[in-house]
């Protein structure tokens, strides 16, 4: 390509138009096919541009997503260097809803394991159920289902779970939710769920002692 020609096509790229659509949230490559292909082309531009507000591009080619996070502070750094502009929110789970994603997480993994199909589909019966096993067991089961679809809804929030068009109870896992549930995430969550199924084994004791009296 002469320098003439790959001027002409970096002049057809639309940076702005990229960065904007990282700014709304992640950039999936089945969704959002004209920024996705710019982005290719642009990554170097992209990651100077978004690095001035104190920000990287995280881009998986192969799983096809790309997603922007807060620059992590330098260590190093003096103490009279100005942190950065935090403009991509922390966002703090309940323990239920790291717990969903903890379980799509593993049964992606299981998924990728056993299917050349790269698009894991769950109906919300079987997300219900996945998370019904470690759920205190309740007498009101409407409530119990409720609660759980509060989960759901906060998955499909998050990007991690995406309804499908036209079925209300179909999802599909997201496969960005592998960037952000990896196995520190897991093995430090696996530790928290063990304290909480031993807290929901004492708390069954003290309930069946109870009845008994």
């Amino acid at each position: 390509m002469t320098p003439a020609s790959a001027a002409t096509v970096t002049a057809d790229l639309d940076l702005p138009m990229v960065v904007t659509q990282l700014m709304k949230g992640v950039l999936y490559r089945d969704t959002h096919e004209k920024a996705w292909r710019q982005l290719l082309q642009l990554q170097p531009q992209v990651r100077d541009y978004v690095a001035v507000m104190g920000l990287t591009v995280t881009i998986d080619e192969a799983e096809g997503y790309a997603f922007l996070r807060s620059r992590p502070e330098d260590p190093d750094a003096g103490d009279d260097r100005p942190a950065p502009l935090r403009l991509i929110a922390r966002r703090s789970l309940s323990f239920h809803v790291s717990l969903l994603l903890a379980l799509l997480r593993k049964k992606l993994a299981e998924f990728d394991a056993g299917n050349s199909d790269t698009r894991l589909m769950l109906s919300r019966a079987q997300i219900v159920e996945m998370v019904r096993l470690f759920v205190p067991v309740t007498s009101n089961e409407a409530r119990l289902v409720d609660q759980i679809d509060s989960y759901i809804a906060k998955a499909v929030e998050l990007g991690f779970l995406r309804q499908v068009r036209g079925q209300e109870s179909l999802f599909e896992v997201r496969r960005i939710l592998k960037a952000f549930v990896d196995g520190q995430w897991l093995a430090d969550f696996d530790k928290r769920l063990g304290q909480y199924a031993q807290q929901l084994a004492t708390a069954d004791s003290a309930d069946s002692a109870g009845e008994e009296q």
